[in-house]
């Protein structure tokens, strides 16, 4: 009887690690590949660089592991991808007032997208991933699920996965605790102090993102106003790109009072500045729509959201607004909504879809 094959994407982390281990412990025929979507890794140059450091996919330890587990691995250069559809993204969405989530594209745009395009042109069966999550397949169609480790859950990252193909997807870590996982690594005798969970984006490893933005793109500098509620001037800021909603550090502005960024403005060049209570909105609209259940965009609908990954989901009534667009009204006013994050709306633990937040 043929074994069902997989293609897992390895990252050299533990949790895709662990997901190889288990592939293997389940009887599939495992095939590992890594995608270089960021800085090459030169193997034949010493470098000082921990492992963690050297961006999110880790080559040395992914091969590592699949030596391990006596498994095929390869290596895909896909970082002319990665720069058009992440980083450029990334670069014109902050350039542009808004706030966009790199990890979101990546995985709508580059990792899942080339795991799921390569398998389909190789024959394989099924792709894999360490993320988070689950797949529910006990009724008519497949249905993306937060993992049994709610802390750990990284559905919010998902949500843009295309319907058709979670049939093909498997999620080998999302039924465990994340200390169960690391007790597998420790089993495959992984070194934990190389592995460590980075919470950066993987592409900025100097500094922070505002520092990316401006050696990337030094235009960005281009100074312009802080104003206030009415409109007046309260000083100057270096350009809107290095200003999100809700941030009170780093604006340099004296007034007597805490001052946060309300409001990124592109066509004027200004940041609005306001007292904290103001940032807190009832509602928001969204766009560019990935849908799993279509109804929500044929009537309102009592739902639970998140507006970002590290904050629990909320209730909220979501109502058809244009053919392309969704309204959400927060059943308790959020603090902070930025326009470009992802929204992504839940029923329990099933994935519903979500959206990106529009500008006011």
């Amino acid at each position: 009887m043929t074994r069902p094959s997989v293609l897992l994407g390895m990252s050299g982390g533990v949790d895709s690690s662990v997901a190889a281990a288990l592939l293997v412990r389940q009887g599939y025929e495992v095939h590992g590949l890594t995608l270089q979507v960021w800085e090459h890794e030169d193997e034949s140059v010493p470098t000082s660089k921990k492992w963690q450091e050297r961006g999110c996919c880790k080559v040395g330890l992914a091969k590592h592991v699949a030596k391990l587990l006596n498994i095929p691995h390869d290596v895909l250069d896909t970082r002319e991808s990665f720069r058009t559809g992440v980083i450029d993204d990334f670069l014109h969405g902050y350039t542009n007032g808004t706030t966009p989530n790199p990890c979101v594209r990546c995985n709508e745009r580059v990792k899942v997208r080339t795991l799921i395009d390569t398998a389909t042109s190789r024959g394989f069966d099924y792709v894999a991933t360490g993320h988070y999550a689950r797949i529910q397949r006990d009724g008519p169609s497949p249905v993306l699920s937060r993992s049994a480790d709610h802390r750990k859950d990284q559905t919010y990252f998902l949500y843009r996965l295309h319907p058709q193909w979670l049939h093909k997807l498997i999620f080998p870590v999302g039924e465990l605790e994340k200390s169960a996982v690391w007790e597998e690594a420790e089993a495959l005798g992984l070194p934990a102090d190389e592995i460590k969970e980075s919470q950066e984006i993987c592409f900025v490893t100097q500094g922070d993102y505002r520092t990316f933005i401006g050696n990337e793109l030094p235009t960005a500098k281009k100074p312009g106003l802080f104003i206030d509620e009415a409109g007046l001037p309260l000083g100057q800021h270096n350009g809107i790109a290095f200003y999100t909603p809700g941030q009170r550090r780093g604006l340099g502005i004296a007034t007597g009072q805490r001052l946060y960024v309300q409001q990124v403005n592109p066509s004027t060049n200004t940041v609005l500045l306001g007292p904290e209570e103001s940032l807190l909105k009832n509602e928001c609209t969204v766009s560019d729509l990935n849908l799993f259940a279509p109804r929500l965009a044929q009537c309102e609908t009592e739902i639970q959201v998140k507006l970002r990954y590290a904050t629990p989901a909320t209730p909220a009534t979501l109502s058809p607004g244009s053919s392309s667009t969704l309204q959400i009204r927060f059943h308790q006013p959020q603090r902070a909504i930025s326009p470009g994050q992802s929204v992504v709306f839940y029923d329990g633990d099933a994935v519903l879809g979500g959206g990106i937040i529009q500008p006011l």
